[in-house]
Formats: C-alpha cells, structure tokens, sequence
C-alpha cells in the first residue's frame, strides 16, 4: 500500500486512538490533533518516524492552518483528514442552553469546517486526499433527550454531502461515518454533559438519560474493528459517501429511511397540489 499521512483529530482514545494505532500499523504517518500530547506519548515511542502529537482545539478555527502546515512540513504531504473529535450534551430542548448547543456546534460543525478549508488547497494540488468525517448514527435521526447532539451532527452531515460534490472532480472523496455504540469513552461521566433536568422533562427523559449514564463497558461495537474497516477503505478504491458502523446503526437507519419514505409516499399528492398548475417541471444542474 501507498504510505499516506492522516491528520486526526481527538485521538487520545476512543474510535481516533483506534484509527491513529491502525493507521501507523499499516505504514502511515499520523498528527494526532489532541488537546493533551502526553497522552499520546507511547505512540510517539513506538512510532518515532511516522507519529506526531500536535496540542490542538478543534474549536480554535484560526489554528488550522497551522496543523495543516504541519503535517506536511514534518512528512511532505496530506492524504487522510479525519474529523473525530466530539462529544454530546444529554438534555429536552428547553433545559440545554445556548452555550452548550454552540459549543457542540463549534466542535462539530465550525471546527471541522476550518480544517476542511485548510486541507482542501494542498489536496487539491495533488488531486488526491480522503475527508473522514466521523458523524453518528445521530446524524441521520434523533430521538428525545439528543436534540443538541443530533442537530450539530445533522449539520455536519448536509455540508460534508455537498462538500463531496464539489470536490470529486479534484480527486477528493468524503466518507461520513455512522457509528452506533462503541466502546469508547463516550458514554463516561468526563465527556458525556447532562443538562440540569427540569420537572416538565424529568420523567419523560429518564429512560433515556440513564441509557446514557450506563452505556459505558457494554457498548457493542469494537472500536479497533470500526478503526480497522476504516483505514481499509481509505486504502482502497471505493469509499462509500455513508458509511453506518455497527449491527445497531444499519438496523435504526434503515427504519428510518423507511419511516421518511412511508412519510414522503403518503403526502406525496398533497405536496405536488402546492404547484403551480402550468408550471413545467423542475430542471437542475444537479
């Protein structure tokens, strides 16, 4: 295989430290974008030639460049930005506030925006690169309790879906990632938030915030595997636009493109009636 360099970004544990590992197992080069190098110090250890920890905040738009930079002055080239860093914020709509939908927005939204930007000149001049964007089954529906989560997510999704199609034609492919469960660290108390439940909320969330609190340790999904298929595709010729990542996700996401569908099929007439009569129909460049 061709050596390629990846930028990752949240790769102290979970599915980005799984991704780095696998990366550098296969004979590739990593910046781990983390906000904590040391934690990443036994992977520079192992891997002195081809490992970079850089400090990074994904919400610092103004430091990507700079991360870009980087990667390539230390190995001559970009060939992998993965998009990992994340959390979630567990609360109904009324009790999660502005900071705390920005800032979930700022991480997985604004971030990954910057460093897309600034990957995309150098990957363009060498008609070549691979945008991961590590987005979640939560991505393409919701549930109570998630709203904040799910819509920065959603947003990210409907960028990196018209990011693809404006950069295909240079040679650039884009991967959303789907994950159901994974055994990371998601699901524990120093990254999962809850928002401070109220007495309208409390009962109707409380299944779901303690799904949450107790997922920790039994996830299903093997983050290492999930890492394993994803260096794969990287490596090969045909990356899929969607990729769900566990037997969870394929079976939520499938019901509900169903459920959209039924929806769309069933007011279908409804919605063709807002036409005007005598107008022709629609014609797009795309």
């Amino acid at each position: 295989m061709t050596t390629q360099t990846w930028i990752i970004t949240g790769a102290t544990r979970g599915l980005g430290r799984a991704l780095a590992e696998s990366a550098l197992a296969a004979g590739d080069n990593v910046v781990a974008a983390v906000r904590r190098p040391e934690r990443v110090a036994d992977l520079n250890t192992k891997y002195p030639n081809s490992f970079q920890a850089v400090r990074f905040d994904v919400r610092d738009t103004g430091a990507a460049p700079a991360l870009v930079r980087t990667a390539i002055d230390r190995f001559g080239q970009l060939d992998v930005l993965v998009n990992n860093a994340g959390r979630a914020v567990v609360g109904a709509v009324e009790e999660v506030g502005d900071e705390q939908l920005r800032e979930l927005m700022d991480l997985h939204l604004f971030g990954p925006a910057a460093l897309v930007r600034a990957a995309l000149p150098p990957m363009r001049e060498r008609g070549t690169g691979t945008i991961v964007q590590m987005s979640s089954q939560g991505g393409r529906q919701s549930f109570p309790g998630v709203a904040a989560y799910s819509a920065s997510k959603f947003a990210l999704e409907g960028w990196s879906e018209a990011l693809a199609g404006e950069v295909a034609g240079f040679g650039i492919r884009v991967m959303l990632v789907e994950p159901s469960r994974f055994r990371t660290g998601f699901n524990e108390a120093d990254v999962l938030e809850f928002a401070e439940p109220s007495e309208t909320y409390r009962d109707a969330l409380a299944a779901v915030r303690a799904d949450m609190a107790g997922a920790g340790g039994r996830q299903e999904g093997d983050p290492v595997r999930a890492a394993d298929i994803i260096v794969s595709l990287v490596h090969g010729d045909d990356v899929p636009l969607r990729l769900p990542l566990g037997s969870e996700a394929v079976e939520r996401l499938t019901r509900a493109y169903r459920r959209d569908l039924d929806g769309v099929e069933r007011w279908a007439e409804t919605a063709r009636s807002a036409d005007f009569a005598d107008a022709p129909p629609a014609s797009r460049p795309i």
